[in-house]
């Protein structure tokens, strides 16, 4: 935790205070931005350990913002809404946000989620992050698909749904247990999450049981990466 630094992006600044004040508590290092802009002009000077980002900002929003930082990094992001609707959860993981807090928020809740996804972060991979199949080549260090010899743009959630069933091929697993793999044990999605972003990745690999795999639906119970 020494010298973690998160930036608090939230045109709230009673909320953003609060949060500061029990980030402080906790030992981080924080600072606040009021504007999307801002907040990107900062990262691109110097990008934080983590960014605790609200979606309704003046400048750019953040799923904007969001958008940038994906292009140029890594960073943990973790979205801030009052907005309960399962689309922007949705919209906000597909961008790239490693979690999503709706307002208001326990702050006890807060911090675990940060710790949470820090953790996440920082956790050494696995050993086998690149994986190879007829037609298609996954790789956790480099966030890169090739399938059927061109290069396929995902979003991380997606790569990183893709390569764990592809790592565990033949396995099924339950929508919540792919949240809990995927997107972290602390992670409370909506179920449909995982849907939507299988329905993206078959859009992305169509006809793919020509090379001898595919992603099975098991009626009523979840999802597999079949290998015939």
């Amino acid at each position: 935790m020494v010298n973690t630094l998160i930036y608090v992006v939230d045109d709230d600044a009673n909320i953003s205070k609060l949060i500061r004040m029990y980030l402080e508590q906790e030992g981080y290092e924080v600072r606040q931005y009021l504007r999307g802009d801002e907040a990107l002009a900062a990262f691109r000077q110097q990008a934080p350990d983590l960014m605790l980002l609200d979606i309704m900002l003046p400048g750019i929003d953040g799923w904007e913002v969001c958008r940038e930082v994906r292009k140029e990094s890594r960073l943990p992001i973790i979205m801030l809404s009052a907005k309960e609707e399962t689309f922007d959860k949705v919209k906000s993981l597909e961008l790239g946000a490693d979690d999503y807090i709706t307002k208001p928020f326990d702050p006890r809740e807060m911090i675990a989620r940060i710790k949470a996804v820090l953790r996440r972060s920082s956790a050494p991979g696995s050993a086998d992050e690149s994986l190879r199949f007829p037609g298609l080549s996954v790789s956790l260090t480099s966030y890169e698909v090739i399938y059927d010899g061109r290069s396929v743009q995902m979003p991380p959630k997606e790569l990183e749904l893709l390569h764990f069933l592809a790592l565990h091929q033949n396995q099924v697993f339950t929508r919540e247990q792919l949240l809990e793999k995927v997107w972290g044990f602390d992670y409370f999605g909506d179920s449909r999450t995982v849907d939507v972003h299988i329905k993206r990745l078959r859009e992305k690999l169509p006809d793919s049981e020509r090379f001898g795999w595919a992603l099975r639906t098991v009626w009523s119970v979840g999802y597999k990466f079949e290998i015939k």
